[in-house]
């Protein structure tokens, strides 16, 4: 066998991992190797919430700095263990009627991707066969607003979603911006759903226009921070917390406090600073896993 090539026992399944030393993320010299080293040790908190849903992934094979591809259907070659699911395929630019789907339930599955380089792995609000659980606001800033804008809008939308009996919990998105995810009941549409976020958003474009902007034209964002309602649609997906962003350093999207937003609306860090894959494993062993919550269900939106 090859010197770059070995196998490996992953809770009972056989992987033959290569090129550990490939660097994916040449600025921190971060090498595929770790990439597989960080989604092992994070599996934990990150599995329950990939689990039963459908993944989409973006792969880098030669790093971040090289060609990318999203990935949604299985490739060829995926072992006959990784679960799979046929799933119609809404918004396909492919044409295709139905994609497989892999699903990452297991910790041989989440390993079996990283070293495909799947570096950054992005799922639907729904479980497969359900209605979402899970609303998403994502929160995108037009330059010159930045994280410190996006800490001051989260902190408007959660006292206004707070107002209707929903929760919210903060992550960043490992990259400018940052998203607020809710649990909720699944027994609504996306359509609901979607359509709710964007009356919330349009009440606090209303209320504070100088700062936030609800439509999608990119010339009305500069200066402004946008409320993605339209996440919530059931072609789109968001990243999962705890995956890896294709950034100059290994970022994550993070799960933050609270208090972190309100310490970024102010202007201070950490909550406006992007997180590495290291940092978050530290604190993760600090806080455990902040989005836990979202794994519990929550209440009907109010339409």
């Amino acid at each position: 066998m090859p010197g770059d090539r070995f196998r490996v026992e992953v809770e009972g399944r056989t992987l033959e991992l290569s090129n550990l030393d490939k660097v994916l993320y040449p600025a921190a010299a971060f090498t595929k190797g770790e990439v597989i080293d960080y989604y092992t040790r994070i599996a934990p908190v990150l599995l329950p919430h990939l689990a039963d849903r459908a993944l989409t992934r973006i792969r880098f094979p030669n790093g971040v700095d090289g060609g990318s591809f999203f990935e949604k259907n299985a490739p060829a070659a995926t072992p006959a263990w990784v679960r799979t699911e046929t799933l119609p395929a809404p918004g396909s630019t492919k044409g295709r009627d139905n994609i497989d789907y892999v699903v990452a339930d297991d910790l041989p599955t989440l390993v079996w991707l990283a070293n495909l380089a799947a570096l950054e792995l992005h799922t639907p609000q729904w479980k497969i066969g359900e209605h979402p659980d899970m609303m998403v606001v994502d929160l995108d800033p037009g330059a010159p607003a930045a994280l410190k804008q996006c800490c001051e809008v989260a902190l408007l939308m959660r006292d206004r979603l707070a107002d209707d009996g929903i929760d919210s919990y903060p992550k960043t998105s490992g990259k400018k911006g940052m998203q607020l995810c809710c649990p909720i009941a699944g027994t609504q549409s996306s359509d609901d759903v979607s359509g709710y976020a964007k009356r919330i958003a349009q009440e606090l474009e209303k209320a504070h226009p100088k700062l936030i902007v609800s439509k999608m034209a990119k010339n009305l964002r500069p200066g402004k921070v946008f409320i993605d309602w339209s996440q919530n649609n059931a072609a789109k997906t968001t990243v999962a917390p705890y995956s890896l962003r294709a950034q100059s350093v290994p970022a994550v999207s993070t799960p933050l406090t609270w208090d972190e937003v309100a310490a970024g609306a102010a202007g201070k860090r950490p909550a406006t600073k992007p997180y590495t894959a290291q940092e978050v494993l530290n604190r993760v062993a600090k806080q455990g896993d902040l989005l836990a919550p979202l794994l519990n269900g929550g209440p009907d939106l109010p339409l």
